[in-house]
């Protein structure tokens, strides 16, 4: 990538999106997430590694939020883990995706409350 290229919007939700896939990789059984999570609600991280799962299967909406929950309860976990990744997920689905519109509104929200 140039660096002229980091300012393109188009360029910046390919490497969003190839970032996302990367992580996916990594995601577990969201079924085995799920149970886990439901037996200790606190685990940021299975809560995050669910969040992988579920965008990994194509749910974004679930992914954004599990994201937005760990938000909700540690906003610092892992150095702002959640936050960044949903910084991820809007680059990849644009600013003008109602998604990333709702979603950008909850964080906001959740930040400055």
């Amino acid at each position: 990538m140039r660096p002229d290229d980091a300012n393109d919007e188009a360029v910046r939700a390919v490497a969003a999106e190839l970032t996302l896939r990367e992580n996916a990789a990594k995601a577990g059984n969201s079924g085995d997430l799920e149970a886990k999570l439901a037996a200790n609600p606190k685990d940021h991280q299975t809560r995050y590694d669910l969040a992988l799962a579920l965008d990994a299967k194509g749910d974004r909406e679930g992914a954004i939020e599990a994201l937005l929950e760990i938000v909700r309860r540690e906003r610092k976990w892992n150095e702002e883990a959640a936050r960044k990744h949903l910084v991820t997920l809007f680059e990849a689905m644009g600013p003008t995706d109602p998604r990333t519109i709702a979603a950008r509104r909850k964080l906001s929200s959740i930040l400055f409350s």
